[in-house]
């Protein structure tokens, strides 16, 4: 892997991953692992410029229909695609679909930047991991096939202990804490060929005494009421968390830092 990597540009496509939920800022905006890397890019290389197209709850089929072409005109040095995991967590989920619609996105994708970046979700450990493993390790396996013929670069985050400690993971257990994002920032910035700066972000965390029982009994009650039940509603009503939400930074624009 190279050691002197130099990018003009990054384009950021996806879901609330991507958009960077729940790195939350003094603003009430989130940063998340996206604006992490291109603040690091940015400081690398003048004039640095960066768009980020993610929007929560996204589909793949949304993806592909709202965000490549905007992502493929950019014509950036790097663009970054996460997707599909949204379809996966779904309770009918036509994977063939996802397969299809993901090698569409790349194929679209690979001709338009010089590095394409794919990436193997991190996953947190629970019971919702393990329902749903078989389909995410499918869309994994999708992402390696076509990261392969197309030159794509693969980011393991699935493989990561570190990123499977659910200390990593906020209230909601969808999305990663501020700790977590710089990890995947990091990961993502040594697979550009970046030098380390965090050579243990894979490192689990040290072991610390679990909550009581009882503890546990009441953050269950409060996740369920605050995140599974309105996730719930959603699904049977068909509405996303992202319905009338614009591109989190539509244009791609010189980097600046958001305000402390």
């Amino acid at each position: 892997m190279q050691t002197n990597a130099n990018h003009t540009s990054l384009v950021a496509i996806g879901d609330s991953f991507t958009e960077g939920m729940s790195d939350l800022l003094p603003d009430g905006s989130y940063r998340g692992w996206a604006d992490v890397l291109a603040g690091r890019m940015a400081a690398r290389t003048p004039g640095f410029r960066y768009a980020n197209l993610a929007v929560r709850g996204k589909l793949i089929g949304q993806i592909v229909a709202e965000q490549v072409d905007v992502a493929a005109a950019m014509q950036p040095d790097v663009i970054t695609l996460v997707g599909g995991l949204n379809d996966t967590l779904r309770p009918k989920c036509d994977m063939g679909r996802v397969r299809g619609l993901l090698e569409e996105a790349v194929e679209r994708l690979a001709p338009s930047c010089k590095q394409l970046v794919l990436m193997r979700s991190p996953a947190r450990q629970g019971p919702v991991l393990e329902r749903f493993r078989p389909r995410m390790e499918e869309l994994f396996a999708c992402v390696d096939d076509l990261a392969a013929r197309h030159g794509a670069l693969v980011v393991d985050l699935y493989g990561a202990p570190s990123l499977a400690d659910p200390r990593l993971w906020d209230f909601d257990r969808l999305h990663l804490t501020a700790e977590g994002h710089r990890r995947v920032a990091e990961a993502v910035w040594q697979t550009l060929g970046y030098e380390a700066e965090d050579t243990e972000w894979h490192t689990p965390m040290p072991a610390t005494l679990p909550p009581g029982w009882a503890a546990r009994r009441i953050v269950d009650v409060r996740f369920a009421r605050q995140h599974l039940l309105p996730w719930i509603v959603r699904r049977l009503t068909g509405r996303s968390s992202g319905d009338g939400l614009p591109a989190k930074r539509a244009e791609l624009l010189p980097y600046e830092a958001p305000a402390a």
